[in-house]
C-alpha cells in the first residue's frame, strides 16, 4: 500500500482526521473530542481514528486548539478543554514511527488557505475563525508566523476593553474572545440586555423571557428570522468583531482575510456585513478583501494536510 499523509484537526468540540495528498483530502472521520479519559485520552483517540483509516502513514500534520508549546509538542492551559497539558507529538510519533508536525489550528488553517484555498499566490494572508473560541493565523511576506512557542497570532486574546465585566475563558478581562466566541456570546448578550430587556419578539419567545436561557444558536436563529432585539445584539457583536479585524489589519497588513468557524459559516451575512460596515473607523492600513473561506469547516484539516506534505512553508 502506498504511504499517505494524515491530517488532524483537534478542536474543543470535535476531532477530525483525514488522509490526503497534494490534490486534497479523502477518507475523513469525525468524532466528539474525548473529555472523559484525561489528557492522554485525547492522543489515544487520535491514534485510534488514524488506525481506523487502515492506511500506511507517511507523515502526520496536526492543527490544534492552543495555546501550544511547540518545543514539547503539546497543548498547554487551553481554556476550551479541562486539561492543563495535552501531549500530541510524542504519542503519535511513538504510535506510527513517522514525523509529526504540530501547529495552532488557525496557523494551520492559513497554511491550508495558502496551498488549497483563496490564498494561493498571495504573500500576505490572515485566517480568522469565529467558533467555540476565536483565533487567527497569519502569513506575512510569505512567512508563516509562529512565535517562540507557536502562539504568535492568538488574536482572540487581544484586549477590547481592560475594564470590561466580561472574563475570557483564559481568565483575563475584556478579551475579544470574551465578547464574540460561541462560548461567550451569551454572556455579552446578557450584558447588553441588562438595561434593555429581551423585547416582546421571537427571542423572548425562544428563551421564555429568561436571559439565562440565551445561547449563541438562539440569538442567531432569531436574528435570521428578523427579531429586532437579536439583530441589535448581532450588530453589537459585529461592531466588536470590526474592531478586532481592524487590529489584525493594522498589525499584519494582509491582502486577504478569510473567515471560518461555525458561527461565520452558518451566518455569513450577519457576521460579515457589520464588520464591513464598521471596520473603516478603526483602520490605519488599507482595507483588504474579507471573505468566507472556500475551505468551509475543513480549513484546519487542509492546513494540517499541507503541514504534513510541505512543512511550515
Amino acid at each position: 500500500m502506498k504511504a499517505i499523509h494524515i491530517a488532524v484537526d483537534l478542536g474543543a468540540t470535535r476531532v477530525r482526521v483525514a488522509a490526503g495528498d497534494g490534490r486534497g483530502l479523502r477518507y475523513r472521520i469525525v468524532e466528539e473530542t474525548d473529555r472523559r479519559h484525561g489528557p492522554e485520552g485525547v492522543a489515544r483517540q487520535i491514534i485510534r481514528m488514524i488506525r481506523t483509516l487502515e492506511v500506511e502513514v507517511e507523515a502526520i500534520g496536526v492543527g490544534s486548539i492552543g495555546p501550544l508549546d511547540l518545543s514539547r509538542g503539546c497543548v498547554i492551559n487551553t481554556p476550551n478543554l479541562p486539561f492543563d497539558e495535552i501531549p500530541i507529538v510524542e504519542p503519535l510519533e511513538e504510535a506510527f514511527g513517522v514525523e509529526v508536525r504540530l501547529l495552532n489550528d488557525c496557523s494551520a488553517a492559513v497554511l491550508g488557505e495558502k496551498h488549497f484555498g483563496a490564498g494561493r499566490g498571495l504573500r500576505n494572508l490572515v485566517y480568522i475563525t469565529l467558533s467555540t473560541g476565536l483565533g487567527g493565523g497569519a502569513i506575512v511576506d510569505g512567512h508563516l508566523l509562529l512565535g517562540k512557542d507557536g502562539n504568535a497570532v492568538e488574536i482572540g486574546h487581544l484586549t477590547i476593553d481592560p475594564d470590561s465585566e466580561l472574563i475570557c475563558g483564559c481568565g483575563c478581562r475584556g478579551h475579544w474572545e470574551a465578547y464574540c466566541s460561541g462560548r461567550n456570546i451569551p454572556n455579552y448578550a446578557r450584558l447588553l440586555l441588562r438595561d434593555r430587556g429581551l423585547g416582546d419578539g421571537l427571542l423572548n419567545q425562544l428563551t421564555g423571557g429568561d436571559p439565562g436561557r440565551l445561547t449563541t444558536e438562539l440569538i442567531f436563529k432569531a436574528a435570521r428570522m428578523g427579531d429586532e432585539t437579536a439583530l441589535w445584539i448581532v450588530d453589537r457583536i459585529g461592531f466588536v468583531n470590526a474592531v478586532g479585524f481592524a487590529d489584525v489589519v493594522n498589525a499584519y497588513d494582509p491582502e486577504l482575510i478569510t473567515v471560518g468557524g461555525s458561527i461565520a459559516l452558518r451566518n455569513p451575512r450577519l457576521i460579515l456585513e457589520p464588520i464591513e460596515g464598521y471596520i473603516d473607523e478603526y483602520l490605519i492600513n488599507r482595507k483588504p478583501r474579507i471573505m468566507l473561506t472556500p475551505l468551509g469547516d475543513e480549513a484546519v484539516l487542509y492546513g494540517a494536510l499541507a503541514l504534513s506534505l510541505w512543512g511550515f512553508s
